[in-house]
């Protein structure tokens, strides 16, 4: 793949040069892709590379410095310690990393979403225009939950959309976005959301042993209607059946914001002797989830294993601790796009899917302006893992 990738990119001069802006919160994921690409541009053989359109090409990191120092009332400010003029810069950040805090006034305080929106329009500021194109990665979409108006409310996640191309962002980069046409706020603008179902599957298949891809051994469920297309997605591109839940709500009443749920109702065929994949976008509190899980099991389905994208846990883990206990669930997969706690990576249920080999490649083909419509799609590379892994060949 890495040949097929170089191979492609060397054949377009990049737009600028190369520039990752990893916030704080995104520090550890930001290291990673920058590994990646120092190690593939310096192995990168080109008779170009001394031409001035390759200029700072080849670099010991393309990491720039840049910090948001805080005042003693919690106020902020950007601060970029290199220069951007000209460069292709690429902003990383993790709204959903709670970890960090700040004083304010002497208390100290836990970074919430709007902190880190905030600190991320502080550097977008700090460069002042001298980019010569932005793009923001954005893993969990901000707001992304409230991105329609049924009542007389905001629409948060149009907003800062809007609100950050205004700031002069050309193009935002998220993973698996909860309603993808929040896009339209901003029509004439470069807009990503991506799916990471091959690295689920790569996933799974490194780690559990004895599966039987096929429909009569093994099927995709959506745990409600809202996630019907990632699950047609993964179920078709391994040929196999796909059963769905949807939520039967009381809507005669309102429980901490929202309408509870009364019964988990479910559509498809028999799930008897199956292992189960459920996959999701987020996990949030995992209740859906494991109530999901549990009515596979009433019918007597085989192993259950929950993929979603993002693992926050709001409730913590013993939820899930007591389900694995109970042989309700197998494993659980999400990625390291957003923070993850070490009690986490730590659990005999979990498998961590590593995305910055992925947000590499995007990167580096985007700095060439080459096409990355075939990294949108990964039908062709899941075809190949699940080729290898039916073969004994599947190696780390």
């Amino acid at each position: 793949m890495a040949k097929r990738e170089e191979k492609r990119n060397l054949e377009t001069i990049p737009v600028g040069s190369l520039g990752i802006i990893p916030l704080e919160g995104c520090k550890s994921l930001g290291e990673k892709v920058d590994y990646y690409l120092v190690n593939w541009r310096t192995e990168r053989e080109s008779e170009h590379k001394d031409s001035l359109a390759f200029a700072g090409y080849q670099r010991k990191s393309y990491i720039l410095g840049a910090k948001v120092p805080r005042f003693g009332t919690g106020e902020a400010k950007g601060i970029i310690m290199e220069s951007v003029r000209g460069t292709d810069l690429y902003i990383l950040v993790d709204v959903a990393n709670y970890s960090l805090t700040y004083s304010l006034c002497g208390h100290k305080n836990h970074m919430s979403p709007d902190d880190h929106y905030q600190d991320l329009k502080r550097i977008i500021a700090a460069v002042g225009g001298k980019a010569r194109r932005i793009t923001v990665i954005m893993p969990f979409l901000y707001e992304s939950r409230q991105h329609k108006r049924s009542t007389r409310e905001s629409l948060d996640c149009a907003l800062a959309l809007q609100e950050m191309v205004a700031m002069g962002v050309d193009n935002i980069i998220t993973f698996d976005a909860h309603d993808p046409r929040v896009q339209n706020a901003i029509p004439l603008h470069g807009f990503e959301t991506i799916q990471p179902t091959y690295q689920f599957i790569k996933g799974l298949l490194h780690h559990v042993q004895g599966l039987t891809l096929d429909s009569d051994h093994m099927m995709v469920i959506s745990p409600d209607e809202g996630g019907m297309g990632r699950a047609i997605y993964m179920a078709n591109v391994l040929g196999l059946d796909m059963g769905m839940f949807y939520k039967r709500r009381d809507y005669t009443r309102v429980v901490d914001g929202r309408n509870p749920i009364v019964a988990h109702e479910f559509l498809g065929t028999s799930v008897e002797g199956k292992d189960m994949i459920i996959i999701d976008d987020m996990i949030s509190s995992g209740e859906s989830a494991l109530e999901v899980a549990a009515e596979l099991k009433k019918r007597k389905a085989g192993r259950v294993f929950i993929c979603s994208t993002f693992g926050l846990f709001t409730n913590g883990l013993s939820g899930f601790d007591k389900a694995f206990e109970d042989k309700n669930i197998d494993r659980v997969l999400t990625t390291n796009l957003i923070y993850q706690t070490p009690e986490l990576l730590s659990r005999e249920w979990y498998i961590t899917c590593d995305m910055s080999k992925y947000i590499a490649y995007l990167i580096d083909t985007l700095n060439h302006d080459a096409s990355i419509s075939d990294l949108l799609d990964p039908n062709e590379r899941i075809q190949n893992v699940v080729a290898k892994y039916k073969n004994g060949e599947l190696d780390d």
